[in-house]
């Protein structure tokens, strides 16, 4: 259990809470003198990350809330965010890189998410992602 309430956000799934991401964010970049490159790595990823779990997970349902823990180690950052809704499996997703896709409006999000982070790793049956940043 993730004891240090300092990291820790809880938004209920209105769309307009996606724009409390940024000031969490940047919470976490003065708290840990984060060099802007990785500020705004972390603020692309966790915004598509709540994005994801208050439109698709939550559907944005204000009922049902969104969850973000962060916990540092020695040389990264680790996010879990998380969402109440039924789930997804994102092995199933289609690559936003084919031909077919790149004129698509969306889709890309877990894409970016992978290529701006260290790791994501999804669990808990698509409901929770876990997300690194190494720092410098």
């Amino acid at each position: 259990m993730f004891a240090n309430k300092e990291f820790y956000l809880q938004l209920s799934s209105h769309p307009q809470n996606i724009r409390l991401v940024e000031p969490y964010v940047l919470k976490v970049k003065k708290r840990f003198n984060i060099d802007d490159e990785v500020y705004f790595n972390i603020l692309l990823v966790l915004t598509e990350a709540v994005n994801n779990c208050i439109l698709h997970g939550n559907q944005a349902d204000p009922r049902k809330h969104v969850h973000i823990r962060m916990h540092p180690n020695r040389n990264a950052l680790y996010f879990v965010v998380r969402d109440e809704g039924e789930g997804f499996n994102p092995d199933r997703l289609p690559d936003p890189t084919q031909p077919e896709r790149l004129t698509c409006a969306n889709g890309r999000g877990v894409f970016l998410m992978r290529q701006l982070s260290d790791t994501v790793h999804y669990s808990n049956d698509g409901r929770q992602v876990e997300i690194s940043f190494v720092l410098d």
